[in-house]
């Protein structure tokens, strides 16, 4: 009898016991900063803060108003992307200020810019050198030809500094990046809006030299864009094997009894 009578005792003792509430807060943690912080985090320095002054160049301006044509006046919020490309080409890079100049011509939110430009890997958010080297280093060019470790291996020694970081004369930046679509032509790297290919070792410290030396002399003759091989696009190094038949054309797809 008791065993029934005390649970039942015990639920009715607990209408008469104050509830008494937990504090609603949690303890406060703080870590270091990590890398992954760069990219959403916007500190001002010396060389990038709201104070400094930029305006896009008469030029520019008339190319924004080609630009802003392309799109009905409510939406012209959509130029955001080549705007900020074109500021960026103006000022060596994507600054604070030109994206709130960018917020300013585009009547938008400046946080609206801000988020555009952190997303995208392509909007330099600090100063980058002259020449800005950015090596692939995803699987097909990890391994294609001598493969994309080499590469960065002759580049660190080359220009002495190690990928995200900056030669103190300014001329190079040089980062690993993901892929750049050229797997064909692996390994390679995109410097500025340029793509060079087939690299080796050798081939890349020769392409880094003739940069340089135009930089500095304006006389070096740099190599062109494409396959630093003897190859003029993705064609086979070791001739052709395929597509050696004579090439279709309509009139021997085509039926001759009219049915198509």
């Amino acid at each position: 009898m008791a065993s029934k009578l005390f649970p039942a005792v015990a639920r009715s003792a607990r209408q008469f016991v104050p509830h008494i509430s937990r504090p609603q807060w949690r303890s406060f943690s703080a870590g270091p900063q990590v890398l992954s912080d760069t990219l959403a985090v916007h500190r001002n320095k010396p060389d990038n803060n709201p104070s400094i002054p930029f305006k896009f160049s008469q030029d520019n301006l008339k190319i924004i108003d080609e630009i802003l044509n392309r799109y009905p006046p409510q939406y012209k919020k959509a130029a955001v992307m080549p705007l900020l490309d074109l500021g960026q080409r103006q000022h060596g890079f994507t600054s604070i200020s030109v994206m709130n100049e960018v917020a300013r011509l585009l009547e938008m939110p400046p946080m609206r810019v801000y988020e555009v430009a952190t997303f995208y890997t392509m909007y330099n958010r600090e100063p980058v050198g002259k020449y800005f080297v950015q090596v692939c280093t995803t699987t097909p060019c990890q391994l294609g030809g001598c493969g994309s470790d080499k590469i960065m291996e002759a580049i660190t020694k080359h220009l002495g500094i190690t990928a995200g970081h900056t030669t103190e004369d300014n001329l190079f930046t040089f980062i690993e990046v993901e892929c750049l679509g050229a797997c064909v032509n692996a390994p390679m790297v995109q410097i500025n809006d340029d793509y060079y290919e087939d690299l080796t070792p050798e081939s890349v410290v020769a392409l880094l030299t003739a940069l340089k030396e135009s930089a500095v002399s304006g006389s070096a003759k740099v190599p062109a864009p494409g396959p630093l091989s003897q190859r003029e696009s993705c064609e086979n190094s070791d001739s052709l094997t395929n597509l050696t038949e004579v090439k279709w054309d309509p009139e021997t797809m085509m039926r001759k009894d009219g049915q198509l």
